[in-house]
């Protein structure tokens, strides 16, 4: 699989045998990709084979299944360490998604560091997950949550966010790409900005690493999490990556086994990193079926990935401009394959419903971002989300069902 062509992609559709079945009588069309991806055969394999082969608790076991078992876990982790170009495979931990890692930065790092009067800056167009755990720990230290704004495309509105950087900025974290726009925002001059001043930068991955490559040396960011589940691997499992002399001042975020040195009634001493931050037994299947995941997307090329989902998002963005009432909520110049759309006098979930009768699997609501929906100004968007399973005929039949609810309902 060494090339991806926009409208010859079976070889890879047949990888993910969910997308043969019927929904409701209808050939099942999924574009929720951003909520979740589904998995190939090859992970599922993977996960079975371990399941079935190799079983059992890592690190600790002297015999022989659990000597396979850490090898492959630890393969896993060189493999994630590889898909984003991390100096070594000890700085990156595997935590249980996106959410918890950006949870491990707030309270391991920036809780002990926050005092009153301080400020972290996020930007408008963030996903729960990168605003409520700055806000528990901003309460906690009488700290300061900024808000960098977005304009009407809702792309970055650079300017301000370069005004928002201040000598009381501690940290910046900020979505490598909008989950609910698309948007993908300039993580470059965000990070160098950042960093002329001395301020560390974490960086939501979790819509940026399935669909483009990820180099985290070249961008010189401090902090960078992405999600197994959004990159056709398995649920439960994601990465915190942290450049090693900020992992190696944090203290652990969790207490338990196999993050200890050594344990007395008096005093603990911790594992270095990646122990450190891994407290008791960890998902070991999910990291082994990442790792197929990401070998499998590396075959394919993130700018074969990269190319098939952009021209899909060309063809889907003029496709729904036939459909009456339409109107597409964000349309940043630089965008992944996201489109958000509202349908005039149609609330979203009637429209998920109707869709979802058609086979057309689309996800309604405020996607955990609900500041966005108010900053437009309306209470919920429906989103079709594109992955390397979808061609054009997927788009044409959303199109196809979309103007059989207008006449429905509109």
């Amino acid at each position: 699989m060494s090339t991806l062509n926009l409208e010859h992609n079976a070889d890879v559709r047949s990888d993910f045998e969910i997308l043969s079945q019927q929904v409701h009588g209808k050939p099942l069309v999924y574009l929720d990709s951003a909520a979740s991806t589904h998995k190939p055969k090859q992970v599922i394999d993977a996960l079975s084979d371990f399941y079935r082969q190799d079983y059992a608790n890592i690190h600790r076991g002297v015999h022989e299944l659990s000597k396979r078992a850490t090898i492959a876990y630890e393969n896993g982790r060189e493999s994630a360490a590889k898909f984003i170009n991390a100096p070594d495979s000890s700085q990156c931990i595997f935590t249980r998604g996106t959410t918890e890692a950006i949870n491990l930065v707030a309270f391991a790092y920036a809780d002990p560091l926050l005092q009153e009067g301080d400020e972290v800056l996020i930007s408008a167009m963030e996903h729960h997950s990168n605003i409520v755990p700055w806000q528990m720990v901003c309460e906690r230290n009488g700290a300061k949550l900024v808000v960098a704004p977005i304009n009407d495309n809702g792309e970055l509105e650079f300017d301000a966010f370069l005004a928002c950087l201040s000598d009381k900025t501690r940290l910046v974290a900020i979505a490598h790409v909008s989950n609910a726009l698309g948007t993908i925002n300039p993580v470059e001059a965000i990070i160098e900005a950042a960093h002329t001043r001395s301020i560390p930068v974490l960086l939501d991955g979790a819509q940026s690493a399935p669909h483009a490559a990820v180099d985290v040396q070249a961008l010189d960011v401090d902090f960078f999490a992405f999600s197994s589940h959004k990159l056709y691997g398995p649920t439960g499992v994601g990465v915190l990556y942290g450049k090693q002399e900020l992992l190696e001042q944090m203290s652990p975020y969790q207490g338990g086994g196999d993050m200890i040195r050594s344990v007395t009634f008096e005093r603990t001493t911790y594992a270095p990193i990646p122990a450190k931050f891994e407290a008791g037994t960890t998902n070991i299947a999910g990291a082994i079926g990442l790792a197929a995941a990401l070998d499998y997307v590396s075959q394919i090329g993130l700018d074969n990935i990269a190319e098939h989902e952009h021209r899909l998002l060309e063809y889907g963005t003029h496709a729904l401009s036939s459909v009456p009432g339409l109107k597409i909520i964000g349309t940043a110049a630089q965008k992944a394959a996201v489109l958000s759309f509202v349908i005039d006098g149609i609330h979203p979930h009637d429209i998920g419903t109707i869709l979802d009768t058609e086979g057309v699997a689309v996800r309604t609501g405020h996607h955990c971002a609900q500041p966005v929906m108010k900053r437009f100004q309306i209470p919920a968007t429906t989103r079709a989300s594109l992955g390397i399973y979808n061609n054009t005929a997927d788009l044409d039949a959303l199109v196809l069902a979309l103007k059989k609810t207008v006449e429905m309902l509109g």
